[in-house]
């Protein structure tokens, strides 16, 4: 076990107070086995926090904090961003409480880029209610993209199946025009780099989908396949990645052509989601990779039909935590590895591990 100072700092956007988001932060934290791998901190308030756990019946202690650098090792600490009480009612979405979302998670990433916490584990919140004059994003990924260095992509993982996306929170009329050449060549780059550095994998394997259906039919169902990705695979391949495809969409998972590969980018949001839930719903996390810094997810969103009743699962929410740790661990690794590549830190097996 780490040493208590040791321990990686997991800050934690609260999402929407009115969905399960508060819920699954709590259940994941009743159990004092998660402080063994780190010190969770959440952006919210313990007034909000302490009504949500009276409201549940939820047996566990809450630390209140000004300053990151009060947090406690083996309490769930709560860092105070407002001291009003807030008018919460689980399962009803609303503009108040999604301002509140919005502080918390600009906070929480503020502390992300300055380096007071290791790791951002986000809560979901609403799309609808967190726009503003002042935050006008369709959701988290697109807010990092422009706060962290690096290129974002939408990395859904679980440890059956990883999938990426060349283009997340769009509306489906405008993904044909979005899916480019260069787009797929960037996120089949990123993903790639992160299964090496993230995931510790030597040599990624990487299946790209189709767009259309068929993968057009020689062009009787749309040419993007072959005037667009299949070009793109082409370069991919030129340059030394082991990157094949597109193939069809409809077919590819219930074959279980997906297990021969390490991850897959899909070409739209449901293209991947739909099978990823199917496959991995409740042990999935969504990662955005090819940042600076190390975010994750739950695979859910707020679930406002079971807000307030106490049936929500923590399961996503807690191995969001545990890839984060695991994904800062692997990282921290590489750059040590990489870095320093004359130096021994562990056995030579260890160290090629990480060469392409």
């Amino acid at each position: 076990m780490k040493n208590k100072k040791d321990k990686i700092k997991v800050g934690i956007s609260v999402g929407d107070l009115n969905g399960i988001g508060p819920e699954v932060i709590l259940k994941t934290f009743q159990n004092n086995m998660m402080f063994d791998f780190c010190t969770p901190i959440v952006f919210a308030s313990t007034k909000s926090l302490s009504y949500q756990k009276k409201l549940l019946n939820l047996k566990i202690d809450l630390h209140g904090i000004t300053n990151v650098n009060q947090a406690f090792p083996n309490k769930l600490n709560v860092l105070n961003l407002w001291r009003e009480p807030v008018p919460m009612d689980p399962g009803k979405p609303t503009e108040e409480i999604g301002r509140y979302a919005v502080d918390s998670f600009v906070k929480a990433v503020e502390a992300l880029k300055s380096g007071d916490i290791d790791v951002l584990v986000t809560a979901p919140f609403n799309k609808k209610t967190i726009q503003s004059d002042v935050f006008e994003f369709p959701g988290h990924t697109d807010y990092l993209a422009q706060e962290l260095e690096g290129k974002a992509l939408m990395f859904m993982i679980s440890d059956e199946l990883k999938i990426g996306l060349v283009t997340d929170h769009l509306p489906l009329k405008y993904v044909a025009q979005q899916v480019t050449e260069d787009k797929i060549i960037d996120k089949v780059q990123t993903m790639s780099q992160s299964l090496i550095q993230d995931f510790g994998i030597e040599k990624p394997v990487i299946a790209v989908l189709g767009l259309n259906p068929h993968c057009g039919d020689g062009g009787i169902i749309g040419k993007e396949d072959d005037e667009v990705i299949r070009p793109a695979v082409k370069k991919l391949q030129e340059a030394g990645h082991l990157v094949y495809g597109p193939y069809a969409a409809d077919s590819f998972f219930g074959s279980g052509s997906y297990q021969k590969f390490d991850a897959v980018l899909a070409m739209y949001h449901d293209q991947g989601l739909i099978p990823f839930k199917t496959l991995s719903f409740g042990k999935g996390v969504n990662y955005t990779a090819g940042l600076e810094k190390i975010r994750t997810s739950p695979d859910h969103g707020t679930a406002y039909e079971i807000a307030g009743k106490n049936l929500a699962d923590p399961g996503s929410f807690r191995e969001a935590v545990f890839k984060a740790i695991d994904i800062f661990k692997k990282r921290k690794e590489y750059q040590e590895l990489t870095e320093n590549p004359l130096e021994t830190t562990g056995n030579d097996s260890e160290k090629r591990s990480y060469k392409r």
